[in-house]
């Protein structure tokens, strides 16, 4: 097909156009000098061959020229001609002309280009000139909690800096980190508008040099499957950007959400350590059940996992041949939990007589990492105390579930390593569909040990509620009122209403052994929730979220979880104190009772009093990492926190 000249030009100047503005802006301006010259002849040939009246101030052809530039650059200058002849005041018009129409035109321009400028700056568009930072990618509700942990975990730092980059608007961002976070201490936090898997992007915020990277899903686990699957795949590009930058062999430790177990074993592919992918679910499924096994859970890894409190953390000395079962006397703050080496991994609750080599480094709970120091002499000397090690049976229960979520068939798969044949569980949901029905009957067929019943019924009426006896139940859990997704909050509220109702009714009854756990997925509704009576509650998101601050500062911790969430490892229990000894009241030293726990083969990590269980003030009665000297008045209804292998 043959072109015509005036269309091979047109393409050509489209091409050129479509370049950017500057080639707008370069055409504008020689068009505008194009017609400079040409005026300027066309006048220089009136005068030369019209012979036109001129005006006495006129000096020749550099007057000519000053003139034109002047009327066409701001037609009031058209008045210097008003002397001159009719021809020459064509000349006149025909510049003031033409200067109006281009230069409205490279104004125009030049008023759009600053303002895009602006919006980019608005929108936080421009390069991100830091390192050493923490890279947040994505946004959820979880974004504050994690931003807040941070700030806690960098005050010791002088200067810090987290780096936020996600399809989300910069000025909303900001509105909402400043509303909740107004003092960030000695963090920066930068937000920036874009898409994090584009690895444009992830150059732009210099992920090259960022310390860790928190990458977070982009819908809540209440969304359907097919949106579940597109965060995965989200996350797993923007890995595979990060991993580009770095030339495919990656540095950084990159913690992310994962919905599906496919998407986790396709990251497990890059055989990268510091690539960690968590099932939060999961993770919460397991909570739930050893919460409602022993009140008191949620306080207890509320206090560990936050950086507000006492914290895990990896420490080396000279060991001088000290054994595993001494070790804890030998720190004046510190209770070890385990040991790390790169030959043999984590071990915890290694053998008492285990003698600690320099490769060892101990896994420690402590206030501080500067408060943890290695004496050659014990600080303190425990008393001999006779174990009466009373166990536990695994016990039957009645468990009423209010609600739905798929936490919950987490739960019901945990239970069945706890729970005796023959557990109950009542689940309550108004109008279920057939997907959820169909849910229900896989999870009965497998679990055929377990009855479980769904029942049509709206659990946010009072009537559905006392027809139903909650109280007769071991335990309540109160979930999601809808299968769709939800805001935290609306979940939250239908909660709250949910236990203001079981409140009523508990009034009516003399005495219950009731256990009442909600899932609260705000945490700046705990307070609000703490004035139901509720027994016990998991801040998910609040949870979730210090799981992800702590690991983007301490990877190696994420062996720890491993084991503390795994069906076959050591747990975290709040064991009743009457297990260990039988005679109360009685006063000991911290120090003698962890002793008297490690004759069970399990580490004593604090107690909880039973007197202050509804006190939020006392922190529920949980205390951690106490004083080895301190004494304490220990009675019949207190609790132990021990690290162990199992409930019994």
């Amino acid at each position: 097909m043959k072109f015509s000249l005036k269309d091979r030009l047109r393409y050509r100047f489209e091409r050129y156009l479509n370049k950017g503005g500057a080639s707008i802006f370069v055409s504008l301006f020689a068009v505008f000098m194009v017609l400079f010259i040409v005026i300027v002849g066309v006048r220089l040939l009136i005068v030369y061959f019209a012979d036109p009246g001129l005006d006495p101030d006129y000096n020749g052809t550099s007057d000519d020229v000053w003139r034109t530039w002047l009327q066409m650059t701001d037609p009031g200058n058209m008045n210097q001609d008003n002397k001159m002849s009719i021809w020459l005041k064509v000349s006149t018009i025909l510049a003031g002309i033409v200067g109006v129409i281009i230069l409205s035109m490279l104004i125009a321009f030049i008023t759009t280009s600053l303002e895009k400028v602006l919006y980019n700056f608005r929108k936080g568009r421009g390069v991100v000139i830091e390192d050493e930072h923490t890279l947040i990618l994505g946004w959820n509700e979880r974004v504050v909690d994690i931003i807040r942990e941070l700030i806690i975990a960098n005050e010791s730092e002088k200067e810090a800096c987290v780096v936020i980059l996600s399809a989300e608007d910069k000025e909303l961002m900001d509105d909402l980190i400043a509303k909740r976070l107004p003092d960030s201490k000695t963090t920066r936090i930068i937000t920036t508008t874009g898409d994090y898997a584009n690895i444009n992007e992830l150059k732009r915020v210099n992920t090259k040099e960022a310390k860790s990277v928190i990458l977070l899903a982009n819908c809540s686990e209440s969304a359907p499957l097919e949106t579940k699957i597109a965060s995965d795949v989200q996350s797993v590009k923007s890995i595979m950007g990060i991993m580009s930058i770095q030339e495919g062999d990656n540095q950084i430790p990159i913690i992310t959400e994962i919905f599906t177990e496919e998407k986790r074993q396709l990251i497990e592919f890059f055989e990268n350590e510091h690539i960690i992918a968590l099932d939060s679910w999961d993770i919460m499924g397991k909570l739930l059940v050893q919460t409602s096994l022993t009140s008191g859970l949620e306080m207890v890894y509320n206090e560990m996992l936050s950086f507000d409190g006492c914290e895990v953390y990896f420490y080396k000395a000279d060991w001088s041949g000290v054994t595993f079962g001494e070790l804890p006397y030998h720190f004046k703050d510190g209770i070890p939990l385990g040991l790390y080496n790169d030959q043999d991994g984590m071990r915890l609750r290694p053998e008492a007589d285990y003698s600690l080599s320099d490769q060892d480094e101990v896994i420690i709970l402590a206030e501080d990492d500067s408060t943890i120091h290695f004496e050659t002499s014990k600080e303190i000397r425990p008393s001999s105390l006779k174990l009466i090690n009373k166990r536990l049976g695994q016990s039957q229960r009645k468990v009423l579930i209010l609600g739905w979520h798929n936490v919950a068939e987490i739960y019901i798969r945990e239970a069945a390593d706890y729970l005796s044949d023959g557990s109950k569980f009542d689940i309550l949901f108004k109008e279920p569909d057939e997907n959820l029905k169909n849910k229900i009957n896989e999870i009965e067929k497998g679990y055929p040990d377990f009855k479980i019943n769904l029942t049509n019924a709206d659990p946010l009426k009072l009537g559905t509620l006392m027809k139903q006896d909650p109280f007769e139940y071991d335990n309540i859990i109160i979930l999601s009122q809808s299968i769709e997704e939800q805001m935290p909050d609306k979940i939250d509220s239908d909660t709250l209403i949910i236990l203001l109702w079981l409140r009523k009714i508990k009034k009516s009854i003399e005495q219950s052994k009731t256990k009442i756990i909600t899932q609260v997925l705000n945490s700046e509704n705990q307070e609000i929730i703490t004035q139901t009576d509720v027994d016990d509650f998991i801040i998910s998101n609040k949870l979730i979220t210090m799981i992800l601050a702590q690991l983007s500062e301490e990877p190696r911790i994420k062996m720890l979880y491993d084991d503390l969430f795994s069906e076959d490892g050591s747990e975290i229990y709040v064991k009743p104190v009457n297990l260990y000894i039988d005679q109360f009241p009685v006063v000991l030293k911290f120090a003698d009772i962890i002793g008297l726990v490690a004759q069970r083969d399990e580490v004593c990590l604090g107690f909880r009093k039973g007197s202050q269980q509804k006190n939020s003030n006392a922190n529920f009665g949980v205390r951690l990492n106490l004083p080895k000297t301190e004494s304490i008045i220990l009675e019949e209804e207190d609790y132990l926190v021990v690290l162990s292998e199992d409930e019994l």
